[in-house]
């Protein structure tokens, strides 16, 4: 079926309709009203506009705290722990075999060198050794009758070397016995504490057993381990000042500096001779060591003025005589419970104790006696660069004006029925 002009598919549109070009008036409209909005500002400058805040001419120094420090002769001290041992530890062992007859000390007991501690039961040495005193008897007989013979030219010289040797061995047999016979007595090696005794009479003991203990710690012995860093600083004769954990104290000397260093820890053994002939301190208990390696000249401070620089070394903040910040870096010579004593700052320093951490090596500032009580630095709290003071004064219009070291700067908000407005 054929379709007529009139009957074909035509584009929609709105340009007949009186309501369709209302969207682009009232989006133009818009557009005008933000843009005399946002230029009404150069056009029409507010009353606030007109009040430019004063700036100061200059920065304000920061106020610091100072104190006048001289440095001194100290002692610097090489400081250890280490363990107190005994001069002589040996187990006591048995030199032969046999019933035990007797126990003569207890544990616990002193001894002297050579002091008998038990005896076994004698009665087999003794048959021993008198059975090798008759054969050392028959062979000097013998002996004396082959050389009586062969002076008067009846016996050979064989028979005479034959009874020499006979006679050599008879005395040799007398020897035997009668060492057997001492090995009998257990006795003290060297003067000591018996530290333990696991024998009773009439135990039978097997020859090499072990059958106490003795110590001797007159003197003690202390070993330490000393760093890489420290060893030249030790050695062997120096005075040491020690500490027990028990509260003794005593002074030894360094007796041995090892000088192979440990494969895993790197350090080096070294031996403190400590006297103790009392025997009042024990041994295996802990103790401290300080062993005086020099002197130093150095400061006394406290930890808190310690400050670090942007690569973060440690180091000290004075002011100089034009009154500019110098950093120092400082090395520790020695701590203390209420200071330390460190090295790296001139001879005579006016060290910043307060408001250090406010303050960059170079800037200038106004040092101020440390405990001058006029200056303001009274409290530990020292001002903070920028911040604005406590309260500040309203100017004419309710504007708030705040100080701080870079000028007068405006605060928004009212001021109260005073004139003036905390600041927070």
């Amino acid at each position: 079926m054929n379709q007529t002009p009139a009957d074909e598919p035509r584009p929609l549109t709105f340009e007949s309709d009186k309501g369709s070009t209302r969207s682009r008036w009232v989006a133009g409209g818009l557009a005008l009203a933000i843009a005399g909005w946002m230029g009404s500002g150069y056009v029409l400058p507010s009353d606030d506009a007109t009040q430019q805040p004063v700036r100061s001419a200059a920065r304000k120094p920061v106020t610091v705290a100072v104190r006048h420090s001289v440095a001194e002769q100290v002692e610097q001290v090489f400081v250890a722990e280490g363990q107190a041992l005994p001069d002589r530890d040996t187990p006591i062992r048995a030199e032969t075999s046999g019933k035990i007859a007797e126990v003569l000390v207890a544990k616990g007991d002193d001894l002297d060198a050579g002091q008998v501690i038990a005896r076994f039961d004698t009665s087999a040495r003794q048959s021993d050794l008198a059975r090798a005193t008759e054969e050392l008897n028959r062979a000097q007989r013998e002996f004396d009758n082959a050389s009586a013979l062969v002076e008067r030219g009846v016996a050979t010289v064989d028979r005479l070397a034959q009874a020499r040797a006979s006679l050599a061995a008879a005395e040799a047999g007398v020897t035997a016995a009668q060492e057997a016979l001492r090995d009998t007595e257990i006795r003290a090696p060297f003067a000591g504490r018996l530290e333990a005794l696991d024998i009773d009479a009439g135990e039978f003991v097997s020859l090499g057993a072990d059958v106490g203990r003795i110590v001797d710690n007159t003197p003690l012995t202390i070993r330490i381990q000393i760093p890489q860093q420290a060893l030249r600083d030790i050695k062997v004769g120096q005075t040491a000042e020690v500490d027990f954990i028990t509260g003794e104290t005593g002074t030894g000397k360094v007796q041995f500096v090892g000088t192979s260093a440990d494969a895993e820890t790197r350090t080096f053994l070294a031996e403190i001779e400590v006297p103790n002939a009392d025997r009042s301190i024990p041994a295996g208990i802990s103790a401290q060591l300080r062993i005086p390696t020099g002197t130093q000249t150095a400061h006394f401070v406290s930890p808190a003025i310690l400050s670090l620089d942007t690569d973060g070394t440690l180091g000290i903040k004075t002011v100089n005589g034009d009154n500019v910040v110098e950093f120092h870096k400082i090395a520790i010579v020695r701590a203390q419970t209420d200071g330390i004593w460190v090295s790296g700052l001139p001879d005579e320093a006016q060290i910043i104790s307060i408001g250090q951490g406010f303050v960059n090596d170079g800037e200038t500032v106004d040092p101020q006696p440390e405990g001058d009580g006029d200056d303001g630095l009274s409290s530990p709290q020292p001002p903070v660069p920028g911040a604005p003071e406590a309260t500040a004064p309203a100017q004419p219009g309710g504007q708030i004006i705040a100080t701080t070291p870079d000028g007068d700067m405006p605060l928004e908000g009212p001021a109260d029925d005073g004139g003036r407005k905390a600041i927070r």
